[in-house]
């Protein structure tokens, strides 16, 4: 198929579909604060969305050569933080599932080593895996909040997470790494699934079923140990 012509217009277009996940965001942070819990966790699906599309989108039209003084990459990491991140924390801290030293504790550090991940040059591989834990408290967090862990657990958690920042495990990109990649992009779906299965039982004040739990406890803990697992049968580097 051939490339479409540059076109700033587009490009430009792109980098505020980008933007978006600034107000979705923001929605996110706003029913945070207000203890809506199942509409947090939406405005952040939806981010996530549109983090999941506007890179390929961004490569399709061409946009860095289009658009050179626009920067899609830190454009993208900022929204990121928040979103992957900063509200993760808030949220973690506003559940109640720790008490409030320990909710502060979780939230320094998810914030300070997520901010210092992100200002490193070397957080991917050459097979496109993240070095270290990469940053997706958002997924992380969703699952404490569907699994409703003891408060020891959701701090062990975190602080285990946090410590694996900075290792030098591999955790995978699910669409960039290519092996395994149609599995690992199953996983990813069913794990989507499972996740809107919970949300739906929230949002009409019902209990989320054994069915999505154990879904989203199995699909997560795949998506969590598969990278550090190719890396010690030497499949990717």
């Amino acid at each position: 198929m051939d490339r479409p012509p540059n076109n700033v217009l587009i490009g430009f277009s792109i980098h505020l579909f980008t933007a978006s996940g600034a107000f979705w965001a923001f929605l996110a942070l706003v029913a945070a604060a207000e203890g809506r819990f199942t509409n947090m966790w939406f405005w952040l699906g939806v981010a996530l969305l549109v983090d999941g599309v506007d890179g390929p989108m961004a490569r399709y039209f061409n946009v860095k050569t289009v658009l050179p003084n626009w920067s899609g990459e830190l454009l993208d990491c900022i929204i990121d933080y928040v979103t992957f991140a900063l509200i993760p924390a808030f949220a973690l801290y506003q559940s109640g599932f720790l008490d409030e030293i320990y909710s502060f504790i979780c939230a320094a550090l998810i914030v300070c080593t997520s901010a210092i991940y992100y200002a490193d040059t070397r957080m991917k591989s050459r097979d496109n895996c993240f070095i270290g834990f990469p940053i997706c408290w958002n997924m992380l967090v969703f699952t404490l909040f569907v699994m409703e862990p003891g408060w020891y657990i959701a701090f062990g958690v975190v602080i285990v997470s946090t410590a694996l920042t900075f290792s030098p495990l591999l955790f995978v990109h699910p669409v960039r790494v290519k092996l395994w990649r149609p599995f690992t992009l199953s996983m990813l779906a069913l794990w989507t699934l499972f996740g809107l299965m919970a949300l739906y039982s929230w949002y009409f004040g019902m209990e989320v079923s054994s069915i999505a739990k154990i879904g989203i406890a199995i699909t997560g803990l795949y998506l969590y140990c598969v990278g550090f697992v190719q890396q010690l049968l030497g499949k990717v580097a």
